[in-house]
């Protein structure tokens, strides 16, 4: 008999990513923060793959760029909201990753993602992905206005019609100190608008 391994949320996320996301393909890492979800694109895409990964802090896209290496030339770094993807990004994408809440080691972790921006990214990168691409989000909600962020993301992928995009939710349930959860959105079929449970089909 095969032992079913529990993973965290973390490795969890890179492997739907890995299971979709194809060599040569674009891809989009959301929330840069320190790259380690920019590198693993990276290498994920190949050389002749692209990621575009997103800031609004200076120092994280340095933080990120300086985590890349060599691989940096497969990455474009935008200091911009997410909100904001599809003036950089226009062709299809193969996946996409958000880590929510603010940037780790930071000085002033007042700055975090807001659920409007990251309403309209989700809204956006959506519209981008391939049929049966995934995007991944990766949820903390122990931070003052996590909470807010958590409920109105929760509210949106419930209003997602279902036969356009799948939604799982992944956690474990017996760790302490608001342990983050992942959020998983598989699209269905082609589409370039998103269509919402309560629209006419």
């Amino acid at each position: 008999m095969t032992n079913i391994i529990l993973h965290r949320v973390l490795p969890i996320a890179k492997r739907l990513i890995s299971e979709r996301v194809l060599p040569g393909e674009t891809v989009v890492d959301a929330t840069a923060g320190n790259g380690n979800d920019t590198l693993f694109l990276a290498e994920l895409v190949g050389e002749n793959g692209r990621v575009v990964a997103f800031d609004i802090q200076q120092k994280a896209l340095e933080t990120t760029h300086a985590h890349l290496g060599s691989l940096a030339d497969r990455a474009s770094l935008v200091l911009d909201s997410h909100a904001n993807v599809r003036q950089y990004v226009t062709e299809e994408i193969g996946g996409a990753m958000f880590n929510l809440g603010y940037l780790p080691y930071s000085d002033d972790q007042s700055i975090i993602t807001r659920p409007s921006s990251t309403i309209a990214a989700l809204d956006a990168l959506l519209g981008l992905l391939k049929k049966s691409g995934i995007i991944t989000i990766t949820v903390y909600d122990g931070h003052e206005g996590g909470s807010e962020e958590r409920d109105a993301l929760l509210a949106y992928v419930r209003t997602l019609h279902q036969g356009d995009v799948h939604a799982i939710r992944y956690e474990l349930l017996n760790q302490r100190r608001n342990p983050p959860f992942l959020i998983g959105l598989e699209k269905m079929k082609d589409f370039t608008e998103v269509r919402k449970v309560d629209e006419e089909s």
